[in-house]
């Protein structure tokens, strides 16, 4: 029987560096990780009580009910391959930090996309795309502007926008989250993806949605019943009765929708200041479950850490961390194109929602870590 090969597309795409952090992470005895987006609290009571109702409710709910792309850097890791997959070609362009003031902190506002650039990616191939606000990793929320910018471009060229909106309920300082489905024109070239994971805390349960007009819609239910039968009918049904409570509480301060980002922002804040202290420069985020942090000065005082050759410091850094520090962490770099992480191997990513007892736990290693510096 002759050999089979995989089609070339799928090249790479079954290694994940998330997972290896992970595994490293699990080999240590004594880490507090802060490299995965997972709350370590419990979700909020109601949706416990919707999806225990929903399990032991209606029994009939266990029963079965190459064109190019352009990916905004940093991305969330699965965008590539997920576009590689479908048999499209990756096309990036990168956010790129103003420069700040000697002193001044760093912003994910100030991560800005250049017009020109932007606007030189859209050809007659491009055929779709992806926009992420909040922004995983980096934490930024796009302006109005910038999606207005967005807006254009997609609509000069017939580009479909795919928006990935999951962290729209975690914006801080006073931002607002703008859909760029919401913007005129947009609507009926634009798929937006929600994640009641993010929304209410449970990202277990993987469930999430999609709204957009029938015309791309209709092809997206096509694939999707062809291809998902993993997801628990209960866990819907209590995703729908969270919504149907929030509904009634929308606004308010009962709101699970206003008290989680208060909750997070000071998660946020906490780990900010702690990560100062100990000489860590924080990119403060305007939304999502994460910040980045400039390692720059580390790279300068150890730039010779063990890896594998022409492996990013950033990389090398958070397994230096993990067995040394006890602190999971996980490199920026994994979050841009081949050619371009050479650029931004000095940043780290942190995920910030944590419970009280994490944050803690965090400190007491960075403050033993500090006293360890001290001469």
């Amino acid at each position: 029987m002759a050999k089979r090969l995989q089609a070339q597309r799928l090249d790479g795409i079954d290694y994940s560096p998330r997972v290896e952090f992970v595994q490293l992470a699990s080999e240590e005895a004594d880490v507090v990780n802060l490299g995965q987006g997972f709350p370590d609290f419990s979700p909020p009571e109601f949706a416990v009580e919707a999806f225990q109702h929903a399990v032991s409710g209606d029994f009939m709910l266990n029963q079965y009910t190459k064109a190019f792309v352009i990916i905004i850097e940093p991305f969330f890791d699965c965008y590539e391959p997920m576009t590689l997959m479908a048999g499209g070609r990756p096309v990036f362009v990168s956010l790129k930090p103003s420069p700040t003031q000697k002193g001044e902190p760093d912003s994910s506002s100030n991560w800005q996309l250049d017009p020109t650039e932007l606007a030189s990616k859209f050809t007659s191939r491009t055929k779709a795309f992806i926009l992420n606000t909040p922004n995983n990793p980096l934490g930024k929320v796009f302006s109005k502007e910038e999606l207005e910018l967005v807006a254009s471009l997609c609509q000069q060229h017939d580009v479909v926008c795919i928006s990935d909106e999951v962290y729209q309920w975690m914006v801080f300082d006073g931002f607002q989250h703008i859909s760029i489905a919401s913007l005129p024109g947009m609507w009926e070239r634009t798929l937006t993806i929600g994640s009641a994971g993010k929304t209410f805390s449970v990202t277990g349960w993987k469930v999430g949605w999609v709204l957009g007009p029938d015309s791309l819609m209709k092809h997206l239910r096509t694939v999707h019943q062809n291809s998902i039968y993993h997801c628990a009918t209960q866990g819907q049904a209590a995703v729908a009765q969270s919504f149907e409570r929030e509904q009634l509480h929308f606004g308010r301060p009962s709101s699970y929708f206003v008290q989680l980002p208060q909750y997070i922002q000071r998660c946020r804040d906490h780990m900010i200041q702690s990560l100062q202290s100990m000489g860590f420069r924080p990119v403060i985020p305007q939304g999502s479950y994460f910040l980045i942090t400039d390692i720059s000065d580390f790279k300068n005082k150890m730039p010779d850490l063990p890896g594998a050759a022409g492996e990013p410091y950033d990389r090398r850094f958070v397994k230096w961390m993990i067995k040394n520090k006890g602190l999971v962490a996980v490199p920026v770099s994994i979050f841009f194109s081949l050619p371009h992480q050479k650029f931004f191997d000095h940043y780290i990513r942190f995920c910030f929602v944590k419970d009280e007892s994490t944050l803690r736990a965090m400190d007491q290693k960075l403050q033993k870590w500090k006293a360890e510096l001290t001469p």
